[in-house]
């Protein structure tokens, strides 16, 4: 069974509109979906709106929310993110995930279809691509 690992970027994409096609990961059978009270917070923050802010809440009752985890992962020297995204690899690699779904291409572009300690980096259409 995949365990998805949304990046805050997947998280408010999917509750920006009423109908986001990033809801169908919502509705794959056998995967269970994850994130961090970092990620969740960090999309709650950017959503201005409270039907955005409801729908957000809404999907997040269907996620597996792991504690906020700050530690920077040092089991490879050779991976480079900004300081902020740390926490985002550290909480896949904590939830156990077996991918992060994520549409930050600026920053984990280069790793996309990479396992990067342990877990598999991948954009929500890459790894719907996968499924389908």
């Amino acid at each position: 069974m995949d365990r998805l690992f949304l990046d805050a970027n997947v998280l408010f994409s999917a509750a920006y509109a009423p109908v986001a096609g990033l809801q169908s990961l919502w509705k794959i059978p056998d995967i269970r979906l994850l994130t961090s009270a970092y990620a969740a917070e960090e999309a709650r923050r950017n959503l201005n709106d409270t039907d955005q802010r409801a729908r957000l809440s809404q999907l997040l009752a269907d996620v597996e929310i792991s504690p906020r985890v700050t530690l920077r992962i040092e089991l490879d020297e050779t991976i480079e993110l900004p300081e902020n995204d740390w926490p985002i690899l550290a909480g896949a690699v904590h939830a156990n995930a077996t991918h992060l779904i994520t549409g930050d291409v600026r920053h984990f572009g280069k790793y996309f279809g990479a396992t990067v300690t342990g877990v598999m980096i991948l954009s929500p259409a890459q790894y719907l691509r996968q499924r389908i």
